[in-house]
Parts: structure tokens; sequence; C-alpha cells
């Protein structure tokens, strides 16, 4: 049912999006939010409505009103989920910065006008794309061998040309929803809510430390991807086996700040993977020795 639902709700979305019927009221804020909370998560929705709309903002009500009041959820804690998932709710893609160009011309008409020239991969671009358009066009991209190839796009505010041609970009904001990039950027954002709910119930003192793992991924191009990479590592290398019980790390909140630690801009991951590996070997012989006494 689940996904026939999440169906129904892309179909509903996209057709109030084009009769111009969406609901446009902003969300409220979750009942019981801490007080210090409030500025953190209003400015959480009024960054995602601008991003992508009210929609999406009730979306991120709903995920933060799931740990409103939680048994171990502190209003520190809750402030950092609400800062994070917003920052990640916001990702980096090619809509988002045409629109961020737009939005500092709107502020300020003076500002410095600059061919701002950034570097995507084909696949990163193709992303953006509603699916069932950027599918076919991967597949033939995959056959020429092109998916990795790097290209220069061109932000452009220092001509009408190119401020037209950011306002396209901007504009396919509309269908992001529905695009490759959005369901994995959903997927993520809902694992690493899933790694915080397990720490709760698991070993609480490692929530805090879960939560900023989200600060790992971030930017766009190499910088993202090398984030993303790591984030899993640690998370499939430390958190999950302990939370499922094949590791034993009583400090794992520890555990994750090293590994975090030695997370470098390698794409090979050796120093990390070599600290997760150093840690893991420590804890099964810790257990082997218990074991043995």
């Amino acid at each position: 049912m689940g996904v026939f639902s999440d169906v129904r709700e892309s179909l509903l979305y996209l057709f109030a999006d084009v009769i111009g019927e969406q609901d446009d009221t902003p969300p409220y804020l979750p009942d019981g939010l801490p007080e210090a909370v409030v500025p953190i998560a209003s400015d959480g929705i009024h960054l995602l409505i601008e991003y992508q709309g009210t929609a999406y903002a009730k979306l991120y009500v709903d995920r933060l009103r799931r740990f409103v009041g939680k048994r171990g959820v502190d209003e520190t804690m809750l402030g950092e989920i609400a800062r994070l998932m917003a920052m990640r709710m916001s990702y980096q893609d090619p809509i988002r910065i045409a629109q961020q160009k737009l939005i500092e011309l709107e502020i300020d008409p003076d500002t410095p006008r600059a061919d701002d020239i950034r570097k995507f991969r084909l696949d990163e671009l193709i992303d953006v794309l509603p699916a069932v358009v950027a599918e076919p066009i991967l597949d033939l991209l995959g056959r020429l061998g092109w998916v990795h190839k790097r290209v220069s796009v061109h932000f452009n505010n220092k001509s009408r040309l190119g401020i037209r041609r950011l306002k396209i970009e901007a504009a396919l904001r509309r269908w992001r929803r529905y695009s490759i990039r959005y369901a994995k950027e959903r997927v993520w954002v809902e694992r690493w809510l899933h790694m915080i709910d397990r720490a709760l119930t698991k070993q609480p003192a490692a929530a805090p430390e879960i939560v900023l793992t989200a600060t790992m991924v971030r930017g766009y191009g190499d910088a993202y991807r090398h984030g993303l990479a790591d984030w899993h590592a640690i998370i499939d290398g430390l958190a999950k086996p302990t939370f499922d019980g094949v590791l034993n790390l009583p400090d794992l909140a520890g555990a994750i700040a090293r590994a975090r630690a030695a997370a470098t801009p390698d794409s090979r991951q050796a120093v990390l993977k070599r600290k997760i590996a150093e840690i893991r070997a420590q804890a099964l012989g810790a257990g082997a020795n218990a074991a043995a006494e």
C-alpha cells in the first residue's frame, strides 16, 4: 500500500501544480516544540518553501514532529535535527544554484555580476530531471561511456540572456520532486532519521553524534559524493552493526567521532576504511577476550 499511496500523492501533487490549485498555506510548527527550537524550525520552513514549496515544507514539519517530545531528545538535539534536516532537504543541485543567483539579484539589484562556472558530472545534471525523462538519457550516456564525464555549467547573471537562462533552470524546481536525485535524497534523509531513532532505542548516548553525521554530506560534485560515501561507510561499518547486535561498541559515539575525523576527500576512502577496520578489530578483540574470561 505504501508504494501506491506514494504514487497517488505524487500524481495529486503534479496535477495540482499544473492547474495552479496547490495548497500554498504554510505549515504550522509542531505542537509542543520547545521555545528554543521555534526560530530554527521557522527558518527551516521558510527556507524549504523558498526551495521547493509548501508541500515540501510540510514534509519537513512531519519529519520533525516525530522527534518532538520523544524520550532522550532534549531541545539541543531537536534544534540540531531541525537545522541539519533543513540543510539536507535544501540540497545543492543546479536548480538551487540558479535559484540562489536570482535571489541575490532580487535582494540587491546592484550585486556584482559574474559568470559563475561550476563543474558537474553529466549524471549529476541529468538526475535533476523527472525520472521518466532522465532514465533513457542516462541509459544512452551509459552506452556511450559518458555518464561520469565532467562538464562546465555557467550560472551567468551578467547579461539578459544569462538571467533568462537562470530563470529557465530555476523553473525546473516544479519537477524536482519527480527527479532521480530527489528520490535518492528522500531515501538518505529517511535513513539518517531512522538511525537517530535506532540510537535513541539502542544507545541513546550516541544519538547526538548520529545527528551530527549529516554535516558530512554537503555541497555538490566530488565533495558531495565523497561525503555521502563516507557517511554510508561509517553507518554500515559501525552504527548499524552495533544496533543489530553484531558489533559490541559501548562507546559508539566516540567511535563515530574518531571515524569522522579520519574522513578525507579521498574517493578510495583509504584512511577512513583503515580507521573503521581498526575500531571494529578492537571491538571484536575486546569481545573475544571477555568471552574467554
